[in-house]
């Protein structure tokens, strides 16, 4: 899982740390950098070895979303048959992110823009320091604000009416707005940013990774159930939950007055 080449990775106790490694030019994505991520994120579900994956900044910036000269430049010279190739590998990113069946804190700092943006948007949970600056520009470069999922995904998170605005104008979402809105989960000083994401991370990694990962599954899916279909699903999944060695734990536990020890199964 550390052996990445189009951006970095490491792994210390369950916890994935990941981020674009181009900082000189705020992490720009490329073609090589988005099939890297959508197969890494695609493994991850077969990897016991990571429980939750901090997605951080480098060198100040999260990622100002596709490289100008690496993708956009190349993409205005390309059929529609190419065209539609990439626009789906770019959506396999998210796809693979949100079934990827491990929690993903987004942790923003400085740029954050077009597929930068869409990679927080995707993310379970956001953190933020007051620098950030979150912007799904698609209409500025002549494209629609429907891309990588953003018309799906965003109004969920923030409103109809704030994505609305957000994609229609493409202009920046401030820390400040992104928190209020319930973008970020908080918003706190640069220096704090890593060591605040870490410490969820660590947090979620010695819950129960099994009932994490039901969770998980569980936001993705309801999207598109009625109320009647989500409390079945929802029933189902926790009866599988309660046959979990995890559940016992925390049972035994509770009765000795102890901290519960999780141990993912």
């Amino acid at each position: 899982m550390t052996e990445t080449k189009h951006f970095i990775c490491s792994v210390t106790n369950g916890i994935a740390t990941v981020s674009l490694d181009r900082p000189e030019r705020k992490n720009p994505l490329t073609f090589d950098s988005y099939a890297q991520l959508r197969d890494w994120f695609r493994a991850l579900p077969y990897h016991d070895g990571v429980d939750v994956v901090v997605f951080g900044p480098n060198g100040g910036n999260f990622s100002s979303g596709g490289d100008v000269h690496d993708i956009i430049g190349p993409l205005t010279k390309m059929n529609m048959k190419k065209l539609l190739a990439f626009t789906r590998m770019t959506g396999d990113l998210v796809k693979a992110m949100v079934n990827c069946n491990k929690p993903i804190i987004a942790a923003v700092d400085g740029v954050c823009a077009g597929a930068g943006a869409i990679i927080s948007m995707a993310s379970d949970l956001r953190i933020a320091t007051p620098e950030a600056e979150t912007a799904f520009l698609f209409n500025r470069v002549g494209l629609a604000g429907c891309d990588m999922g953003a018309c799906a995904i965003l109004p969920r998170i923030i409103g109809q009416g704030r994505a609305a605005e957000l994609l229609y104008f493409g202009r920046s979402m401030s820390a400040e707005e992104g928190e209020q809105w319930g973008y970020f989960n908080r918003v706190v000083p640069a220096d704090d940013l890593m060591a605040t994401a870490q410490d969820m991370a660590r947090r979620i990694a010695e819950g129960p990774n099994f009932a994490n990962m039901m969770t998980k599954t569980m936001l993705a899916q309801e999207w598109s159930m009625s109320i009647e279909q989500a409390i079945e699903a929802e029933a189902q999944a926790q009866a599988i939950c309660m046959q979990g060695q995890d559940f016992h734990r925390a049972y035994h536990a509770f009765v000795a007055k102890e901290k519960p020890v999780f141990e993912g199964d």
